[in-house]
């Protein structure tokens, strides 16, 4: 089929309401899944309307082109890859259209996130069932299409069995409804259709060639002797005859035919969906209680899962040792470890975790308590602590996050998926994994554990380096061996991930020629002229092709101003896995990823920063490799909020690499005004805290600050912040303070450029609360922090600026003497960007202050565990607080230690704001062109939470630009913690 991009697509552009891309950029975004596979697309639509779908369908039958249907684009075999238009739907089709409570069922469009659907229907108490580890980016028509599962597909099964009925467009543009009929009505339907002649429907069509197949007893016995048994819960292997063979009229004693439960599964090959009905089930028990067995090895672990499915568990999951290494590597998933312990020998257990959920813990602790004295008695185990309440989040979390820490491998060797998705009846498991450990075994091959034991179906993801033409040996070798081994114990090839392009070319093997030969004409019959998503499932190209690695790939040594532990840059953008945890919304907390949040656009994304990235430096033609506008376009609306460094489950670090990018494309193409004039902004407010009534003239006047906004490129209606009458130090050396008496604590205040020139009132609280409370407070002599130079990719001035800091405060900072900041962005990079920027020769002093450089919170919480700070020393007063947190306070520090400060007046109440990014990051929100999405990402929680507070409630945020921003979209004003503090001292 034609790949080329010189269609007459200027034509159809003006006949869709959504958008259509045909630059390098977007078809590079969408060259990719979550798969190992790499095929550049003709084009990108993201259509609005069914006549979008129609006119596209259209098209692409008459430019002979294929359509690629996608929506979350996690799949893992390579399902939304191919050279056709990739039509996403994800944006636009996201609408809840009706829910029928007493029925129970929910009519949906393709793009609605499974997690969304659910916190709608809670009110209901009901609930959709299936959970893939990616339920808060899934979206149902990604799991119809691939017939996802999840954890708890020992109690709910596949997506197939709740799939009531969908609307779909067929190949010629026609809609067409499928539903359940009874085998009368299916005998009916086809009497009529065969009478049609030469007027028969595409519809009428697919009926009649299903009947044929179906009916004939010779297809009926190759059907039930090849396919998987049915003991096997999770079976995707190919389009689903062995299902529609046990309904009416086939099997009389079947339920009612519905080729609705046939389309699940098909990975989009068969027709488009628009509407999906649903059935759902009643709320799971009312208490969660895990019980995470710790086992010695995967045997162990597999055996006990024999003796837990005896208790009638929700899930049987596993973790393997190499997947709780991977967590403890990662700052967000080591916090959700914490029950884990080691065996006897120190070494990482594999986990089993038993979810016993019941209407009350009395029920679980009774069944746990039974289980693990079954599981004692036969050797199973050696800790098996029972869980509940939040701490059971924290480990589903932990085990949903097992594919992205699979990406935080630091070098070119990966766990990759490509017999990751193996099932087997679950009695077999033992056996079926003892034997493929041996085959790797012989391969000199390890492999990571981890998922569904209780379904009989473990992900399994040999590490092979896919750069080298022996990893490429290996892919395919491996893929063999394993599929002869599936086929040995009757099993399927892919449970819940789906055959895509990767397990394609293995559906003979496992099915039979016969069987593919049916799916063969089924395909035709639905598809004649192929448009839709051909190469999945039939006549796949060979599994070991279109690879995103290249055997012998070379790639240039690469010259960098950051460091790259164990790995350089390119490796570090490669972590990604396209796992797209990235695609959270608002609704699933955290921060990653705000712009994403706020357009909903694939190209805003984390993963696509780091595609685009990894793309470029791979086959950039130039000497500079990062020399590209394509970069420059996706990195547009990183905000450096830092939160894919914590949240995202491979560690990618956007922000760094933001950084990396912009100084080495400044120096082929030098820097923009705009750039430097804020990353000089320490320079300029020191000139003009001479004259801060000039500043503050211009600045402070609606009509002046219009016109100097719209000259340096700020947005007009962006306030700016205003300098105070004088600065923290020049204030603070003022003062005559009375040193304390006896030997009272000290330590030194970094006097961030924010704070000093801006938050004036902000630096002289915090120093009275502390000379208040007994502290001698020290201001060294040291220069700006850098934040603005970094935050614009200005590394060699960041660099100077970060040495000179480090020089300067080697000899003061120690465990006894901290350095204590009050800004976050400015006192955290001495953490966080420091040491991998600074010459090596400092990089020791470097680490070192690091360890002593805390935040205004951190160092109140500390002073407090540690009895120097009390509660009697504040206000009686009762007071609620709502704490918004500064995003690199949530990656790099905690906001543990905010709320624990803000809680030491002893009737202060703390609440966190369920918030991700404020949206200002910096200048980022005072910039022209990224205004509104700026206030977009505010309004998406913080703004309306803020709103919502009566007056008398305090509004707390420690960062200077997150206060700002509260400012300019509430008109509320918030206020730093040591505003707070020194206000409530008694």
């Amino acid at each position: 089929m034609p790949t080329t991009i010189d269609q007459p697509f200027d034509e159809l552009k003006t006949r869709l309401t959504g958008d259509f891309f045909t630059d390098t950029t977007h078809r590079t975004l969408y060259a990719t899944d979550a798969s190992a596979y790499r095929e550049m697309p003709t084009a990108v639509a993201v259509p609005k309307t069914i006549d979008d779908l129609k006119t596209l369908i259209a098209f692409a039958r008459e430019h002979k082109l294929s359509l690629i249907p996608r929506t979350a684009g996690t799949s893992l075999a390579g399902q939304v890859v191919g050279a056709g238009i990739v039509v996403d739907v994800s944006k636009h089709f996201t609408q809840i259209l009706e829910v029928n409570a007493e029925e129970r069922w929910v009519r949906v469009q393709p793009g609605v996130v499974r997690d969304e659907l659910n916190r709608f229907l809670k009110p209901y108490g009901l609930y959709f069932g299936p959970e893939t580890s990616t339920a808060n980016r899934a979206m149902i028509g990604g799991m119809v299409g691939n017939n996802s599962c999840g954890s708890n597909s020992v109690v709910y099964r596949d997506t197939r069995n709740h799939t009531l009925s969908v609307k779909a467009l067929l190949a010629d543009g026609s809609e067409a409804e499928f539903g359940p009929m009874s085998g009368w009505d299916f005998t009916k339907q086809v009497s009529a259709a065969s009478r049609k002649n030469g007027s028969a429907t595409l519809a009428d069509t697919i009926l009649l060639k299903t009947s044929a197949i179906l009916s004939d007893p010779a297809n009926q016995d190759e059907i039930r002797r090849n396919f998987p048994k049915r003991t096997i819960e999770r079976r995707n292997t190919g389009y689903a005859l062995d299902e529609v063979l046990e309904m009416e009229p086939f099997t009389p004693t079947g339920p009612p035919f519905n080729l609705a439960k046939f389309i699940a599964g098909s990975e989009g090959t068969l027709c488009f969906l628009t509407e999906i009905k649903l059935n759902l089930v009643p709320l799971p028990p009312k208490e969660t209680g895990l019980v995470c067995v710790h086992c010695h090895s995967i045997d162990e672990s597999l055996r006990a899962t024999l003796v837990a499915l005896n208790y009638g568990p929700y899930a049987v999951e596993l973790i393997d040792d190499i997947i709780l290494e991977r967590a403890d590597e990662n700052a967000e998933q080591r916090k959700n470890s914490f029950f884990v312990q080691k065996t006897p020998t120190n070494h990482f257990p594999i986990i089993l975790v038993v979810d016993l959920s019941r209407d009350t813990r009395a029920e679980i602790e009774q069944l746990a308590a039974q289980m693990e004295a079954e599981m004692r008695a036969a050797g199973l185990g050696y800790h098996f602590p029972l869980l509940f309440g939040d701490d059971t989040k924290k480990i589903w979390t932990l085990r949903k996050a097992g594919l992205g820490l699979l990406g935080n491998l630091p070098g070119d060797e990966k766990a990759v998926a490509v017999i990751e998705d193996t099932a087997v009846d679950v009695r077999d498991l033992p056996d079926y994994i003892r034997e493929f450990n041996e085959i790797l075994r012989k391969h000199n091959m390890t492999s990571v554990h981890y998922a569904h034991a209780g379904s009989g179906e473990l992900h399994l993801r040999p590490i092979i380096n896919l750069k080298t033409a022996e990893g490429h040996r290996q892919y395919r070798l491996i893929a063999e061996e394993i599929a002869t081994l599936v086929k040995k114990y009757n099993g399927s090839l892919s449970g819940e991930h789906g055959d895509g392009r990767l397990r394609g070319e293995f559906i003979p093997q496992m099915v039979g020629p016969h069987n593919y030969e049916l799916m063969r004409q089924i395909k035709h019959t639905w598809d004649p002229d192929g448009i839709f998503n051909p190469g999945k499932i039939v006549e796949t190209p060979p599994m070991d092709t279109f690879l995103r690695y290249e055997a012998g790939q070379q790639t240039p040594s690469f010259q960098t101003y950051f460091r790259y532990h164990n790995q350089d840059v390119l490796q570090h953008a490669e972590q990604c896995n396209g796992s797209g945890d990235c695609r959270k919304t608002q609704s699933s907390g955290g921060t990653m990823c705000p712009s994403y949040m706020a357009t909903r656009n694939e190209k805003d994304t984390t993963r696509a920063r780091a595609n685009i990235l990894r793309e470029m430096l791979t086959h950039s033609p130039k000497d500079n490799r990062f020399d590209h506008e394509e970069i420059k376009q996706v990195y547009d609306l990183c905000l450096s909020c830092k939160g894919c460094k914590n949240e995202c489950p491979s560690n990618v670090d956007v922000a760094k690499l933001k950084a990396e990018f912009l100084q080495h494309y400044y120096d082929t193409n030098g820097v923009p005004i705009r750039s430097r004039l804020i990353a000089n902004f320490t320079r300029l407010a020191g000139l003009a805290s001479y004259v801060p009534w000039a500043w503050n003239g211009v600045l402070g006047t609606p009509a002046l600050r219009r016109i100097a906004n719209r000259i340096v490129g700020f947005h007009p209606d962006r306030t700016m912040p205003l300098l105070g009458k004088t600065t923290v130090r020049a204030w603070s050396q003022r003062q005559a303070v009375a040193k304390p008496q006896g030997a009272a604590p000290r330590f030194y205040l970094f006097c961030d450029e924010f704070t000093n020139y801006n938050d004036v009132e902000v630096g002289k609280k915090a120093i009275e609360l502390f000379r208040r409370l007994g502290y001698e407070v020290l201001i060294p002599e040291h220069g700006e922090s850098g934040r603005a130079a970094l935050s614009k990719g200005m590394l060699k001035y960041a660099k100077t600026l970060a040495e000179r800091n480090i020089r300067a405060l080697s000899q003061l900072i120690t465990a006894e003497t901290p350095l204590v900041g009050l800004e976050p962005s400015a006192i955290l990079t001495f953490r966080d960007e420091y040491p991998d920027l600074v010459d090596e020769s400092l990089v020791a002093d470097a680490k070192r202050i690091a360890e002593h450089a805390l935040t205004f919170e951190e160092f109140i919480a500390r002073e407090s565990d540690a009895g120097r700070i009390r509660p009697e020393q504040f206000t009686d007063e009762t007071r609620l607080i709502k704490l918004h947190g500064h995003c690199q306070q949530k990656a790099v520090s905690s906001l543990v230690p905010g709320k624990k400060s803000l809680s030491l007046p002893k009737n202060y109440t703390v609440q966190l704001i369920p918030s991700g990014c404020c949206g200002m990051a910096g200048s980022f929100g005072y910039e022209a062109e990224h205004y509104e999405v700026s206030m977009k990402i505010g309004e998406l929680v913080l703004f309306p939470t803020v709103r919502q507070q009566p007056d008398e409630v305090i509004i707390a945020a420690p960062g200077t630009s997150c206060r700002h921003q509260i400012h300019d979209g509430t008109g509320r004003t918030a206020q730093h913690p040591a505003e707070i503090l020194f206000d409530a001292l008694k």
